[in-house]
Protein backbone atom coordinates (compact mmCIF):
# COMPACT_ATOMS: atom_id res chain seq x y z
CA UNK A 1 0.00 0.00 0.00
CA UNK A 2 1.31 3.74 -1.09
CA UNK A 3 2.24 5.61 2.10
CA UNK A 4 1.15 9.06 1.98
CA UNK A 5 3.92 11.74 1.67
CA UNK A 6 4.67 13.86 4.38
CA UNK A 7 2.61 17.48 5.05
CA UNK A 8 5.11 20.05 4.82
CA UNK A 9 5.87 22.29 7.71
CA UNK A 10 5.83 25.57 5.84
CA UNK A 11 2.54 27.67 6.81
CA UNK A 12 0.35 27.54 3.34
CA UNK A 13 0.29 30.72 1.31
CA UNK A 14 -2.96 32.78 1.77
CA UNK A 15 -5.19 32.47 -1.57
CA UNK A 16 -4.88 36.04 -3.90
CA UNK A 17 -7.62 37.19 -5.51
CA UNK A 18 -7.83 36.55 -9.46
CA UNK A 19 -6.35 40.00 -11.08
CA UNK A 20 -4.51 41.01 -8.03
CA UNK A 21 -0.39 41.92 -8.01
CA UNK A 22 1.49 39.65 -5.46
CA UNK A 23 2.62 41.62 -2.20
CA UNK A 24 6.25 41.92 -1.98
CA UNK A 25 7.34 41.01 1.98
CA UNK A 26 9.95 44.01 2.54
CA UNK A 27 12.36 42.86 5.70
CA UNK A 28 14.19 45.55 7.39
CA UNK A 29 17.93 46.41 6.34
CA UNK A 30 20.59 44.77 8.42
CA UNK A 31 22.44 47.52 10.74
CA UNK A 32 25.79 48.50 9.70
CA UNK A 33 28.69 47.32 11.93
CA UNK A 34 30.25 50.96 11.61
CA UNK A 35 26.84 52.68 12.31
CA UNK A 36 26.35 50.78 15.67
CA UNK A 37 30.10 51.71 16.61
CA UNK A 38 29.43 55.29 15.91
CA UNK A 39 26.47 55.35 17.97
CA UNK A 40 28.26 53.76 21.39
CA UNK A 41 30.90 56.28 20.56
CA UNK A 42 27.94 59.10 21.32
CA UNK A 43 26.54 57.19 24.11
CA UNK A 44 30.58 57.04 25.14
CA UNK A 45 30.68 60.93 24.81
CA UNK A 46 27.53 62.17 26.67
CA UNK A 47 27.87 59.11 29.61
CA UNK A 48 32.13 61.39 29.73
CA UNK A 49 30.62 64.55 29.80
CA UNK A 50 27.59 63.79 32.01
CA UNK A 51 30.18 62.15 34.54
CA UNK A 52 32.78 65.60 34.47
CA UNK A 53 29.10 67.77 34.98
CA UNK A 54 28.71 66.09 38.07
CA UNK A 55 32.22 66.10 38.98
CA UNK A 56 32.57 69.68 38.74
CA UNK A 57 28.85 69.80 40.59
CA UNK A 58 30.65 67.85 43.47
CA UNK A 59 33.41 70.07 43.73
CA UNK A 60 30.93 73.31 43.97
CA UNK A 61 28.75 71.65 46.22
CA UNK A 62 31.50 70.85 48.42
CA UNK A 63 32.80 74.68 48.52
CA UNK A 64 29.67 75.99 48.89
CA UNK A 65 29.41 73.85 51.87
CA UNK A 66 32.54 75.20 53.19
CA UNK A 67 30.63 78.81 53.98
CA UNK A 68 26.89 77.08 54.58
CA UNK A 69 28.78 74.69 57.46
CA UNK A 70 31.31 76.46 59.02
CA UNK A 71 33.72 75.48 61.57
CA UNK A 72 34.34 77.01 65.18
CA UNK A 73 38.17 76.25 65.01
CA UNK A 74 38.72 79.04 67.86
CA UNK A 75 38.04 78.61 71.91
CA UNK A 76 35.62 80.87 72.72
CA UNK A 77 36.11 83.09 75.70
CA UNK A 78 32.80 84.99 75.75
CA UNK A 79 28.93 83.87 74.63
CA UNK A 80 29.93 86.20 71.70
CA UNK A 81 32.78 84.36 70.94
CA UNK A 82 30.66 81.68 71.45
CA UNK A 83 28.24 82.71 68.69
CA UNK A 84 30.67 83.30 66.00
CA UNK A 85 31.69 80.83 63.20
CA UNK A 86 34.21 80.70 60.18
CA UNK A 87 34.24 79.14 56.61
CA UNK A 88 36.11 75.74 56.82
CA UNK A 89 38.79 77.17 54.68
CA UNK A 90 42.51 77.00 55.27
CA UNK A 91 43.83 79.59 57.36
CA UNK A 92 47.06 81.45 58.75
CA UNK A 93 48.78 78.61 61.03
CA UNK A 94 49.45 80.09 64.69
CA UNK A 95 49.68 79.29 68.34
CA UNK A 96 48.64 80.58 71.20
CA UNK A 97 51.11 81.29 73.46
CA UNK A 98 48.70 83.30 76.23
CA UNK A 99 45.09 84.24 76.51
CA UNK A 100 43.89 87.15 78.64
CA UNK A 101 40.08 88.24 78.98
CA UNK A 102 40.14 90.38 76.14
CA UNK A 103 42.76 89.16 73.42
CA UNK A 104 45.31 86.72 73.37
CA UNK A 105 49.35 86.34 72.15
CA UNK A 106 49.94 84.10 69.60
CA UNK A 107 52.94 82.77 67.37
CA UNK A 108 52.17 82.97 63.80
CA UNK A 109 53.82 81.40 61.07
CA UNK A 110 55.13 82.84 58.06
CA UNK A 111 53.20 83.37 55.15
CA UNK A 112 52.10 84.54 51.45
CA UNK A 113 49.72 87.58 50.79
CA UNK A 114 48.91 89.26 47.28
CA UNK A 115 48.12 92.58 48.09
CA UNK A 116 46.67 95.58 47.26
CA UNK A 117 46.10 99.30 47.78
CA UNK A 118 42.58 100.29 48.13
CA UNK A 119 40.64 103.54 46.76
CA UNK A 120 39.47 106.42 48.91
CA UNK A 121 40.38 106.54 52.78
CA UNK A 122 38.26 104.27 53.90
CA UNK A 123 39.16 100.53 54.40
CA UNK A 124 35.76 99.36 55.17
CA UNK A 125 33.10 101.43 52.45
CA UNK A 126 31.12 98.60 50.63
CA UNK A 127 32.38 100.16 47.26
CA UNK A 128 36.43 100.13 48.25
CA UNK A 129 35.80 96.95 49.34
CA UNK A 130 34.24 95.23 46.84
CA UNK A 131 36.38 97.05 44.36
CA UNK A 132 39.59 95.13 45.87
CA UNK A 133 38.03 92.62 46.86
CA UNK A 134 37.18 91.70 43.23
CA UNK A 135 40.83 92.45 41.96
CA UNK A 136 42.40 89.83 44.48
CA UNK A 137 39.70 87.25 43.73
CA UNK A 138 41.05 87.70 39.66
CA UNK A 139 44.18 86.64 40.38
CA UNK A 140 43.60 84.03 43.14
CA UNK A 141 40.99 82.86 40.45
CA UNK A 142 42.92 82.68 37.54
CA UNK A 143 44.07 86.44 36.46
CA UNK A 144 48.16 85.34 36.81
CA UNK A 145 50.71 84.49 34.49
CA UNK A 146 49.90 80.36 34.78
CA UNK A 147 46.20 81.22 34.66
CA UNK A 148 46.42 78.77 37.47
CA UNK A 149 42.75 78.24 39.58
CA UNK A 150 44.02 78.57 44.00
CA UNK A 151 41.54 78.11 46.50
CA UNK A 152 40.47 80.60 48.68
CA UNK A 153 41.45 80.73 52.32
CA UNK A 154 40.62 82.76 55.41
CA UNK A 155 40.75 85.48 56.88
CA UNK A 156 41.24 88.20 54.54
CA UNK A 157 43.08 91.52 56.17
CA UNK A 158 43.55 94.83 56.35
CA UNK A 159 46.31 96.95 57.49
CA UNK A 160 47.39 100.43 58.09
CA UNK A 161 50.07 102.93 59.34
CA UNK A 162 52.95 101.61 56.73
CA UNK A 163 54.95 103.79 54.09
CA UNK A 164 53.67 102.97 50.78
CA UNK A 165 57.17 102.90 49.32
CA UNK A 166 58.05 99.42 50.95
CA UNK A 167 58.72 97.02 47.84
CA UNK A 168 56.19 93.49 48.13
CA UNK A 169 56.96 90.20 46.97
CA UNK A 170 53.69 87.84 46.58
CA UNK A 171 43.77 81.12 52.40
CA UNK A 172 41.06 83.01 54.45
CA UNK A 173 41.27 86.47 56.49
CA UNK A 174 41.18 89.09 54.12
CA UNK A 175 43.73 91.37 55.76
CA UNK A 176 43.24 95.21 55.67
CA UNK A 177 45.58 97.63 57.13
CA UNK A 178 46.06 101.63 56.78
CA UNK A 179 49.28 103.13 55.13
CA UNK A 180 50.84 106.45 54.03
CA UNK A 181 51.26 107.05 50.27
CA UNK A 182 54.05 109.84 49.28
CA UNK A 183 51.75 112.67 50.09
CA UNK A 184 51.41 111.77 53.37
CA UNK A 185 47.58 110.69 52.91
CA UNK A 186 46.10 107.44 54.37
CA UNK A 187 45.99 104.42 52.30
CA UNK A 188 44.49 101.09 52.98
CA UNK A 189 45.91 97.87 51.56
CA UNK A 190 43.65 94.37 51.64
CA UNK A 191 44.99 91.29 50.90
CA UNK A 192 44.17 87.71 50.71
CA UNK A 193 46.55 84.76 52.45
CA UNK A 194 47.98 82.05 49.55
CA UNK A 195 47.41 78.30 50.03
CA UNK A 196 50.34 77.51 51.90
CA UNK A 197 51.10 74.68 49.17
CA UNK A 198 52.51 77.01 46.70
CA UNK A 199 55.27 78.83 49.40
CA UNK A 200 57.47 81.27 47.00
CA UNK A 201 56.36 79.49 44.05
CA UNK A 202 53.21 81.66 43.38
CA UNK A 203 52.13 82.71 40.12
CA UNK A 204 53.01 86.54 39.10
CA UNK A 205 49.60 88.63 38.45
CA UNK A 206 48.98 89.78 35.33
CA UNK A 207 47.44 93.08 37.30
CA UNK A 208 50.15 95.38 38.49
CA UNK A 209 47.75 97.07 41.18
CA UNK A 210 48.55 93.20 43.11
CA UNK A 211 51.75 92.49 44.70
CA UNK A 212 52.97 89.76 46.13
CA UNK A 213 54.27 89.69 49.50
CA UNK A 214 56.02 86.96 51.99
CA UNK A 215 55.25 88.16 55.84
CA UNK A 216 57.66 86.44 58.16
CA UNK A 217 56.81 84.82 61.49
CA UNK A 218 55.84 87.37 64.08
CA UNK A 219 54.20 87.87 67.65
CA UNK A 220 50.85 89.27 67.73
CA UNK A 221 48.05 90.60 70.01
CA UNK A 222 44.75 89.71 68.72
CA UNK A 223 41.19 90.84 70.10
CA UNK A 224 38.06 89.30 68.24
CA UNK A 225 34.54 90.83 67.81
CA UNK A 226 31.39 90.37 65.56
CA UNK A 227 29.63 92.30 63.35
CA UNK A 228 30.17 94.35 60.94
CA UNK A 229 33.31 96.88 60.81
CA UNK A 230 34.09 100.88 60.42
CA UNK A 231 36.92 103.04 60.64
CA UNK A 232 35.73 104.03 63.46
CA UNK A 233 35.21 101.09 65.25
CA UNK A 234 38.31 99.68 64.60
CA UNK A 235 40.23 103.27 66.04
CA UNK A 236 38.06 102.52 69.06
CA UNK A 237 39.26 99.07 69.65
CA UNK A 238 42.64 99.41 69.11
CA UNK A 239 42.94 102.10 71.60
CA UNK A 240 41.25 99.56 73.95
CA UNK A 241 43.93 96.77 72.55
CA UNK A 242 46.64 99.50 73.03
CA UNK A 243 46.10 100.19 76.74
CA UNK A 244 44.89 96.87 77.87
CA UNK A 245 48.71 95.51 76.43
CA UNK A 246 50.30 98.05 78.51
CA UNK A 247 49.08 96.48 81.56
CA UNK A 248 50.85 92.85 80.37
CA UNK A 249 54.51 91.99 81.91
CA UNK A 250 55.56 89.81 79.33
CA UNK A 251 54.95 91.45 75.90
CA UNK A 252 54.64 94.90 74.86
CA UNK A 253 53.17 96.44 71.43
CA UNK A 254 56.23 97.28 68.81
CA UNK A 255 57.46 100.56 68.32
CA UNK A 256 56.32 99.90 64.20
CA UNK A 257 53.25 98.01 64.84
CA UNK A 258 50.24 98.97 63.25
CA UNK A 259 46.75 97.68 63.26
CA UNK A 260 45.82 95.12 61.28
CA UNK A 261 42.12 93.90 60.87
CA UNK A 262 40.96 90.15 60.03
CA UNK A 263 37.92 89.44 58.68
CA UNK A 264 36.86 85.71 58.41
CA UNK A 265 33.17 85.53 56.76
CA UNK A 266 31.73 85.81 53.37
CA UNK A 267 29.32 89.10 53.34
CA UNK A 268 25.92 87.17 53.56
CA UNK A 269 26.98 85.99 57.28
CA UNK A 270 25.12 87.26 59.90
CA UNK A 271 26.31 90.43 61.55
CA UNK A 272 26.37 88.62 65.29
CA UNK A 273 28.22 85.38 64.18
CA UNK A 274 30.82 86.63 62.12
CA UNK A 275 34.42 86.63 63.26
CA UNK A 276 36.67 89.63 62.99
CA UNK A 277 40.27 90.51 64.53
CA UNK A 278 42.39 93.55 64.89
CA UNK A 279 46.20 92.47 65.58
CA UNK A 280 49.37 94.53 66.52
CA UNK A 281 52.82 92.87 66.35
CA UNK A 282 54.40 92.65 70.00
CA UNK A 283 57.56 92.04 71.27
CA UNK A 284 58.78 90.42 74.60
CA UNK A 285 59.39 92.81 77.84
CA UNK A 286 63.20 93.17 78.15
CA UNK A 287 62.51 93.12 81.45
CA UNK A 288 60.32 89.58 81.10
CA UNK A 289 63.27 88.31 79.10
CA UNK A 290 65.84 89.61 81.97
CA UNK A 291 63.60 87.49 84.16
Amino acid sequence: MNQMAPLCSASPRPLEAPGQPRRRVTRPPRTVAVAASGAEARVSLVLALASQALGASQRRAAEAAKYAFPSRRFEPRTLEEALMSVPDLETVPFRILKREADYEIREVESYFIAETTMPGRSGFDFNGSSQSFNVLASYLFGKNTTSEQMEMTTPVFTRKGEPSSETMDMTTPVITKKVSDSAGENKWKMSFVMPMKYGSNLPRPKDPSVTIKEVPSKIVAVAAFSGLVTDDDISQRESKLRESLKKDTEFRVKDDSVVEVAQYNPPFTLPFTRRNEIALEVERNDIAVLA
